[in-house]
């Protein structure tokens, strides 16, 4: 079997995630929610760790395969010997209805199944603390083991014999096995009964969730688990959305570009919501809505930042976590991060976006109103004040401040929707003054952001080229067909190209120039390219993405353009969500596909 870089496959519930290898080890978990202490980290701890893991030893192992069962979020792992014995694993985090609420709690299930043959095993849970720090002490009960530290505590329940887990002694499978990891509390039921249970209710309910989405005629596998990963990006809690579920992959091979991205950027946060939308899956917008009214909306006139915890009032702030080596030793591991202190302009654009369906989607129970109006009025005032002013702009560069033309677009786009926003509530002194705005900011993005060339630079009077600026069209700020914009479209061909993939920018950052491209970066050029009449091209780049996928489908943050290696925190909402929406763009008609068939 061969490993790749990041096969990694993602179980969640919208409360708490964990990321599992194709052995059936969890190397990246934490407690008891989405941004908590990553009570598995082996993921980013070296090559072989000595703890920060749960996994399943099989004796001479040979093989193993790994997928999702079809359209859940429930992990299938089969792994076999060298004899043909096989043991199933099957991972999950309980999600389903209960008592007229969906039931999730903290909890991750595992459930061991011998298949065929004489399967010798033995199980290993070895959690850490304090960001690796710490190690678990074990504390054994009659049918559970306590893992406790000063400041967390967690509980595996079990019906395999407590003594084996405890001091990892290999035995024959001969039954299934459960095990629950989740907070210091009883188990309702009996393991065996409660396991089955919970798979069957978290199967179902995945698949009616999934039943319910407007999909593509093409690529329907792709852009469904896509959907599904985006979802468990999702902090039900709070109706925060994070950018990864992850910390410290780095984007490059000993690049330092370490970052944690375990937080709500209210910019990639749009761009899910946005994805979600258009596959039908409006619950995430009205729960990110719900977010954005506790952790933003109604605070002072100051300006917004660029990324909030997932549970307004959390902090930020960077740090690094010694104890922890990296992945494949490439540190530092961070946590926190410091870009929440950065002024990125693009932000007010991004929360209007956001929130603009609100107003006119027939099917909400609770839509858009004046009252929602009034709170995004301040925001909208921010937009036109700080939209020429220079800021760290979309990549978020730490060295320097510019007026970066996608920042002053999104204002742009912020003022624009605002003026549309008005007009259906009723206000249309506000609307013409929203629209008048808009009209003298495009006005001068025109005038300053245009290269002698004719192409839109990444910052006013400036000759960088910057793919963000491949989203114009996207945002309404010009039609594709414009010269001014296609003009960029060459542009980004000379300069950001790199073998079918797209570059972020091509000068020095803070850290040198990038050798990684941006995955998202190439989602936007094939729209582009769809969109300004080369659909061949774009249907090309399109699968040479998805060929970049891992073994169930997924992506990182970035690529090595050379190899195809995967880099990059995982999943990427950005990558998954240009993945659907490139989908979307080139699928077939459902009408064309089944009827027009040549």
């Amino acid at each position: 079997m061969t490993m790749r870089q990041l096969d990694l496959a993602p179980v969640g519930n919208c409360a708490i995630s964990s990321l599992v290898d194709r052995n059936a080890r969890h190397v990246w978990h934490c407690h008891p929610r989405l941004d908590g202490d990553p009570v598995f980290n082996a993921l980013i701890n070296g090559d072989e760790p000595e703890g920060g893991f749960m996994d399943v030893v099989l004796r001479d192992q040979v093989r193993s395969e790994q997928t999702y069962v079809r359209n859940t979020a429930v992990l299938e792992t089969i792994l076999e010997d060298r004899h043909g014995a096989r043991v199933r694993v099957y991972d999950l985090a309980p999600r389903f209805e209960r008592f007229g609420r969906v039931f999730r709690p903290p909890m991750l299930v595992r459930r061991i199944e011998p298949m065929s043959g004489h399967c010798r095993i033995k199980v290993r849970i070895r959690p850490t603390y304090d960001h690796g720090a710490v190690a678990a002490h074990p504390i054994p009960g009659s049918n559970h083991i306590r893992y406790t530290s000063p400041g967390l505590t967690v509980r595996v329940t079990t019906d395999m014999p407590i003594t084996f887990l405890l001091q990892e002694v290999e035995f024959v499978l001969d039954r299934a096995i459960n095990i629950f990891l989740a907070p210091d509390e009883t188990l309702p039921d009996k393991p065996d009964t409660f396991a089955r249970e919970v798979l069957e209710e978290t199967t179902s309910y995945w698949r009616a969730w999934v039943r319910g989405l407007a999909v593509p005629f093409d690529w329907q596998d792709a852009v469904i688990r896509a959907a599904i990963t985006l979802k468990l990006c999702s902090f039900e809690d709070s109706g925060g959305i994070i950018a990864a579920l992850t910390t410290s992959l780095p984007e490059s091979a000993n690049s330092g570009r370490n970052w944690d991205y375990r937080f709500c950027w209210l910019r990639d946060a749009f761009f899910t919501v946005n994805a979600l939308n258009r596959l039908g899956a409006t619950r995430t917008m009205e729960n990110y809505i719900r977010y954005l009214l506790a952790a933003v909306l109604g605070q002072s006139g100051a300006p917004m930042a660029p990324l909030y915890p997932i549970v307004p009032g959390s902090s930020l702030t960077e740090i690094e976590a010694t104890a922890l080596q990296g992945f494949r030793g490439m540190g530092p591991v961070r946590i926190g991060n410091a870009a929440s202190t950065q002024r990125q302009n693009d932000v007010y654009g991004s929360l209007i976006l956001a929130t603009a369906q609100m107003f006119w989607d027939g099917r909400l129970p609770s839509p858009g109103g004046p009252d929602l109006y009034r709170l995004l009025k301040p925001i909208a005032k921010r937009a036109s004040k700080d939209a020429l002013k220079p800021d760290a702009g979309i990549w978020e560069f730490r060295g320097r401040q510019r007026v970066h033309t996608f920042s002053a677009a999104m204002c742009w786009a912020a003022l624009h929707r605002m003026g549309l926003i008005a007009g259906r509530v009723g206000q249309q002194t506000d609307a013409a003054d929203w629209q008048n705005r808009a009209a003298t900011l495009k006005h001068e993005i025109l005038t300053q952001a245009l290269h002698a060339d004719g192409w839109f630079a990444g910052s006013f009077g400036g000759s960088e080229i910057d793919a963000s600026l491949l989203l114009l069209p996207e945002i309404g700020f010009v039609p594709a067909s414009d010269t001014r914009f296609t003009r960029t479209i060459q542009m980004v061909e000379k300069r950001l190209l790199r073998n079918g993939f797209v570059m972020r920018y091509d000068e020095a950052d803070d850290f040198g120039p990038p050798d990684s491209a941006f995955l998202v970066c190439t989602f936007w050029y094939v729209d582009a390219l769809a969109a300004t009449g080369r659909r061949e091209q774009a249907l090309e780049l399109f699968e040479n993405i998805l060929a970049r996928r891992n073994h169930v489908g997924l992506l990182s943050e970035d690529v090595d353009p050379h190899n195809g290696t995967l880099w990059g925190n995982f999943p990427q909402t950005y990558s998954m969500v240009g993945l659907i929406l490139s989908a979307m763009r080139l699928s077939r008609s459902w009408e064309e596909g089944l009827w027009g068939a040549s």
